[in-house]
């Protein structure tokens, strides 16, 4: 797995299961809620999801609503001891969601995202990793303010 793919599900999972816990109901991004089927309503079958990971069928279980990252994160920092700087700070980010922070893990991350900058300048690369995994968050269907983007 790599290791995008396990800061975006330690996200998203911990706002599912948040979910979960008040009763709140998935919803497509964009607010749509879709209906359930009627009962004795025949059921298609669940479309591939699209390009951003999110099926394209609303009645696919699989469908979920779009997760407010900052939210989460703030949640989370809440339920920390640690004071983590996660909103600027890519290392804070991984270690607020119990990944390995290491820089053989950024160096890994940074080529996943197509870092084409030395990664032997760690500032450079630490600073743009962070831009870019809000941005794959955002595209991946996370609600991510500007302020943590830009």
């Amino acid at each position: 797995m790599s290791i995008f793919t396990r800061i975006k599900d330690a996200i998203f999972s911990h706002a599912h299961s948040q979910d979960g816990a008040s009763g709140g109901r998935a919803q497509p991004p964009g607010g749509a809620v879709s209906s359930p089927p009627e009962s004795g309503a025949r059921q298609t079958a669940p479309r591939a999801p699209n390009a951003s990971g999110i099926p394209a069928n609303p009645t696919d279980a699989r469908w979920e609503r779009e997760v407010d990252v900052e939210a989460v994160l703030e949640s989370r920092a809440a339920g920390n001891r640690q004071n983590l700087n996660w909103r600027s700070s890519i290392v804070d980010l991984m270690k607020l969601l119990d990944i390995d922070s290491s820089l053989e893990n950024r160096r890994e991350l940074a080529h996943e995202l197509g870092y084409t900058g030395s990664t032997d300048d760690t500032a450079a690369m630490n600073v743009w990793l962070h831009r870019r995994v809000m941005e794959e968050l955002r595209k991946n269907g996370g609600k991510v303010p500007a302020s943590l983007v830009a």
